[in-house]
């Protein structure tokens, strides 16, 4: 990552297409598993860490929030749902429906940092030119 205010907006848009796509490989894995007994579906931990990080100071703008930011500790974590109950006797906890679901929300999100990094490229070449 580039340390410098330019790049504030990038690196954490790269963190969070970085959960994106760990998402996207643990939802494709909860499909692949949904009928192996026994197997919890997984999730990537990101969102509430990046709100933790950004504070909820209200007087402070994004902007300032953004590049106090320290993207190194901003780290996403794929972790087991233990706590998704699982009305199957195999005590798979994964609903295909649920997962398909979720896949498309995420591809959304995922298309949506994408476009956003993109953005903030051409805004810095707009100002470099």
């Amino acid at each position: 990552m580039i340390n410098t205010n330019a790049y504030s907006y990038i690196n954490v848009l790269d963190k969070a297409a970085d959960a994106s796509w760990m998402r996207n490989e643990a939802i494709a894995n909860n499909i692949a598993n949904a009928t192996t007994p026994g197997y919890k579906r997984q999730d990537v931990a990101f969102e509430t860490e990046l709100a933790k990080a950004l504070g909820s100071n209200r007087y402070v703008s994004m902007d300032d929030k953004v590049n106090r930011l320290t993207t190194d500790r901003l780290q996403a974590r794929t972790y087991t749902d233990y706590a998704g109950y699982s009305y199957r006797l195999d005590g798979n906890n994964v609903d295909i429906e649920n997962e398909n679901v979720y896949l498309a929300e995420n591809q959304l999100k995922y298309q949506g940092l994408m476009s956003s990094i993109q953005q903030e490229f051409t805004n810095l070449q707009s100002v470099m030119k």
